[in-house]
C-alpha cells in the first residue's frame, strides 16, 4: 500500500516528461506524498504549476528561490522520502547519476537520496541501445538503483524501438509492487556484521586483511530496503551507508567485535555474519612505536574467540543465523562442516578461485548452502544484486 507513504518524483528533459502528470495523480489517490524536483529543461515539456496542483506541493527546480536568495535544500529533500523515483530520466540524467555529476537540483537530490532510488529511463532506440547508456544503466544497477525497463513503440523522432518510457499505470504498479516487498521484514531486528578487523602490533601497526565491508554493508542496505531494524557492526573501512534504518557501530579488533556482537544478538531475530575476522591476535600490544633493531621479529600470537561459532552456541530456536566462507581450497567440504560446526541456517560460499569474488572487488560469485543441504548456485554478479539473493534466501526461510 502506498497510503501515507512520501515520494520524490525526480522528472528531466523528455517529451515523456507530460506523462509525470497523470503518474502523479495515481500516487496522490492512492493515498502517497508527492514532492517533485525538476531540471530546468524538464520546465520544457511539462509546467511547474500543473504538477504543483496535482501534487499539492510546490515544484523545486532551482538552488535559489526567488529575488529573496532562498535556498533550496537538496539534503532535505533526499532525506524526507521513502522512495526517489526519477521518470523520465534521459540519457544525459543516466550519464549524470553513473559518474557522481551534479549540476542541477535533481542530481544533488540524487546524491543525498537515503531511500531507494528506481529509474525510468527514456530517449530514442539508438540513445537507448548505445554501449555509453547501457554501460551507465549497468553502474547505476550496481549502486543499488532500481531500472524500470523502457517499452519498445513508436517514439517521438518517428522511429520505432525501445526506449518508450513505462506507462504510468505501469510505474505506479511497480512502485507499488517495491513498497510491499519492503514490508516483508518489517519488525524485525537483524544483525550483519562486515569489514575486516585490525589486530594492533603497536600505536602504528596492525595485522589485519583485504576486506572492504563491500558486500556486508550491501546486505545490510538490502535488509533495510525490505523494512528490517538492521544493527551493522563495522570493521574498519570507508564504506558509508544510505538508508536510516541502519544503526552503524563501528569496531575496530575481534574482541570489540565480539562483545558488540554478543550485546545486540539477544534481541536480534536473525544475525548474518559476513566479516572477515582475524582468527588470531597479538599476546601482547606495545605501548610504544616498536622500533627495528635485527634482521627478523618474533611475534606470538593467540586465538581470538570464533564469533560465529559462539553465536551458534548461543542461538535459539527462534533465530536463524547466517555465516560466510571464504575459501582457497576444498571449498565445499568446508563450508559444509562449518554449518554443523557452528549451528548455522545456510552458509555463503565464494571461492578466491573465482575471478571476480572475494575482497576488495564490486562482484562476487557465491553459493548458498543450507542446514538441510539445499545448495543454490549463482552467476558472478554485483554485490548489490548477491545482497538481494541472500536476503531473498533469508526471507523464504523466515516466511517458511
Amino acid at each position: 500500500m502506498l497510503e501515507g507513504k512520501k515520494i520524490l518524483l525526480g522528472i528531466s528533459g523528455s517529451i515523456a516528461a507530460y506523462k509525470t502528470a497523470a503518474l502523479t495523480r495515481l500516487f496522490v489517490k492512492a493515498g502517497a506524498q508527492v514532492k517533485i524536483v525538476m531540471t530546468p529543461a524538464a520546465r520544457d515539456f511539462v509546467t511547474p504549476v500543473t504538477l504543483a496542483t496535482l501534487s499539492k506541493n510546490p515544484v523545486q527546480s532551482q538552488f535559489i528561490k526567488g529575488d529573496k536568495g532562498e535556498w533550496t535544500n537538496h539534503v532535505e529533500l533526499g532525506l524526507w522520502a521513502d522512495v526517489f523515483l526519477i521518470a523520465p530520466a534521459t540519457a544525459n540524467t543516466l550519464a549524470k547519476m553513473a559518474h557522481g555529476l551534479c549540476d542541477n537540483l535533481l542530481l544533488a537530490s540524487y546524491l543525498s537520496a537515503r531511500c531507494p532510488v528506481i529509474v525510468a529511463p527514456a530517449m530514442d532506440l539508438d540513445m537507448y541501445a548505445h554501449p555509453a547508456t547501457q554501460t551507465n544503466l549497468k553502474t547505476i544497477a550496481a549502486f543499488g538503483n532500481l531500472i524500470i525497463e523502457p517499452n519498445s513503440g513508436e517514439l517521438a523522432s518517428g522511429l520505432d524501438g525501445k526506449g518508450r518510457m513505462a506507462e504510468p499505470e505501469e510505474i505506479f504498479q511497480f512502485i507499488k509492487n517495491q513498497v510491499n516487498q519492503a514490508a516483508e521484514l518489517i519488525g524485525k531486528q537483524i544483525l550483519v556484521t562486515a569489514g575486516p578487523t585490525y589486530e594492533h602490533l603497536d600505536p602504528v601497526r596492525f595485522i589485519g586483511n583485504h576486506s572492504s565491508g563491500k558486500m556486508g554493508f550491501a546486505i545490510a542496505e538490502e535488509l533495510a530496503n525490505k523494512g528490517a531494524k538492521v544493527i551493522l557492526i563495522a570493521g574498519p573501512s570507508q564504506m558509508q551507508l544510505k538508508n536510516k534504518n541502519i544503526t552503524r557501530i563501528d569496531v575496530q579488533s575481534a574482541e570489540e567485535m565480539l562483545n558488540a556482537t554478543l550485546k545486540h544478538f539477544k534481541k536480534s531475530e536473525v544475525a548474518v555474519l559476513s566479516a572477515a575476522v582475524a582468527d588470531y591476535t597479538p599476546e601482547k600490544v606495545s605501548a610504544q612505536k616498536i622500533k627495528k633493531s635485527g634482521d627478523t621479529l618474533q611475534l606470538k600470537l593467540k586465538k581470538t574467540t570464533d564469533i560465529l561459532k559462539e553465536l551458534g552456541r548461543l542461538k535459539t530456536k527462534k533465530q536463524l543465523l547466517i555465516g560466510f566462507a571464504l575459501e582457497t581450497e576444498n571449498e565445499l567440504a568446508n563450508a559444509k562442516k562449518k554449518i554443523t560446526e557452528k549451528n548455522l541456517d545456510f552458509i555463503v560460499l565464494n571461492s578466491l578461485k573465482n575471478k571476480g569474488a572475494g575482497f576488495g572487488v564490486d562482484t562476487n560469485k557465491i553459493q548458498i548452502i543450507h542446514k538441510d543441504g539445499k545448495m543454490h548456485n549463482f552467476e558472478l554478479k554485483s554485490k548489490s544484486a548477491v545482497a538481494v539473493d541472500i536476503v531473498e534466501q533469508l526471507i523464504q526461510i523466515i516466511h517458511a
